[in-house]
């Protein structure tokens, strides 16, 4: 998720397509058995991020049972089994960069929970409305294709010098309309589209990946924000496989404000593991339990209007707890059990910390923990199957 354009709604760039190419491709080998997952929702977890931040704004965190604990540890008792860390490359102090992700994931690794790494590629947000190079890189594509091999080596290596290794690879966020702006950039307000630039680049990460820890190379997913658009997760996907990108692992956001129902969202999660023979994971996800405003400076989520199962799923801690039961319903539908599961979009966010220094905070009320730390019924969805 990005939160541009006074965090609001922005990321809802409109991309139209349609293609025809399959291609089969490995399976995570975790989930491997006579070349199907053998478990499914295997993946419970949640992108906590945000959490050193609020931690030294003096959030604490309860669990169900009202218990003080970290918040990773609450995850994990919960039965979640992934933590998912997003990585800027010289963002504004105090945010996410690579210190903060490393600390953050040996608190994970205690916690027994395993790593998805996030790189934006960026030095800040970076989204389907933008993905600028950051400032200290080349501007070219010769010099960025090197970068980034180099830079998504380095940072794996530093991952499992720790002993954190990275078990899932994202390259790069939402790149639905590709990544490192505008060399990268997939279609050009002239109308032109540049795969093969893109691909490269691509392509490029996923080297860096194999070369920083040879023979235990984590998987490599291709993250979109296409939950629910199936003609649009198509027009990437049969493009990306065209040009010879080799990928593990099908990533989308869901947000149901933005990206269709539940109905829609389980048609195209079906659509790709059977048009690609991979698995799905949705990467992203969130629902709100009030419609009230944590720092009272404004939130995405404000009216039942843009909520197309509401009606099912009404705005509140229990029907945000029936949305995420209807979530696991909806992955354990997908044929061959490889729908992988899901993870949670900064549900620890509840205030105090803005999406940039200054800002607000416009995810407190799309959380899984009220505004003083308590968890809500929805922290049940991480149990296992």
């Amino acid at each position: 998720m990005s939160l541009p354009r006074s965090a609001a709604l922005s990321r809802r760039s409109l991309i139209a397509g349609a293609g025809g190419i399959a291609a089969a491709a490995l399976l995570p080998s975790q989930a491997l058995a006579g070349g199907r997952p053998s478990t499914a929702l295997g993946i419970r977890g949640a992108d906590l991020s945000f959490l050193p931040q609020l931690e030294e704004a003096g959030v604490k965190y309860r669990d169900l049972a009202g218990r003080l604990r970290p918040c990773e540890e609450i995850f994990s008792r919960a039965g979640a089994t992934y933590i998912r860390l997003r990585v800027w490359v010289d963002p504004p102090e105090g945010y996410s960069d690579k210190a903060r992700a490393l600390a953050l994931a040996r608190r994970a690794k205690r916690a027994g929970l395993k790593i998805l790494l996030d790189p934006h590629y960026c030095d800040f947000w970076a989204d389907p409305g933008k993905q600028p190079i950051p400032a200290s890189w080349p501007k070219d594509l010769p010099g960025l294709t090197e970068k980034i091999r180099t830079y998504t080596r380095d940072l794996l290596r530093d991952f499992a010098r720790q002993g954190t290794p990275v078990d899932i690879l994202q390259v790069g966020n939402e790149i639905t309309a590709g990544i490192l702006w505008p060399v990268g950039q997939l279609y050009l307000p002239d109308g032109t589209q540049q795969w093969a630039s893109f691909t490269d680049l691509v392509k490029a990460g996923i080297t860096g990946a194999k070369q920083a820890t040879p023979g235990r190379t984590p998987k490599i997913m291709l993250h979109i924000d296409r939950g629910g658009k199936l003609g649009d997760t198509q027009w990437f996907f049969d493009n990306v496989i065209s040009w010879g990108v080799e990928f593990d692992i099908i990533g989308q956001s869901y947000y149901p404000m933005w990206h269709g129902s539940l109905a829609q969202l389980q048609e195209n999660l079906n659509d790709s593991v059977a048009r690609y023979d991979k698995p799905v994971l949705i990467a992203e996800i969130s629902y709100p339990w009030t419609f009230e405003d944590g720092d009272g400076r404004g939130n995405i989520v404000t009216s039942d209007a843009i909520l197309p199962d509401v009606d099912r799923f009404p705005v509140s801690p229990a029907g945000q707890a029936a949305f995420y039961e209807e979530i696991r319903r909806v992955l354990l539908q997908v044929p061959g059990g490889r729908g992988l599961g899901f993870m949670a979009w900064e549900p620890e966010w509840i205030g105090a910390v803005g999406w940039e220094p200054g800002a607000e905070a416009p995810n407190d009320n799309l959380t899984q923990f009220d505004w003083t730390g308590q968890a809500l019924p929805a922290m049940r969805a991480y149990r296992r199957p």
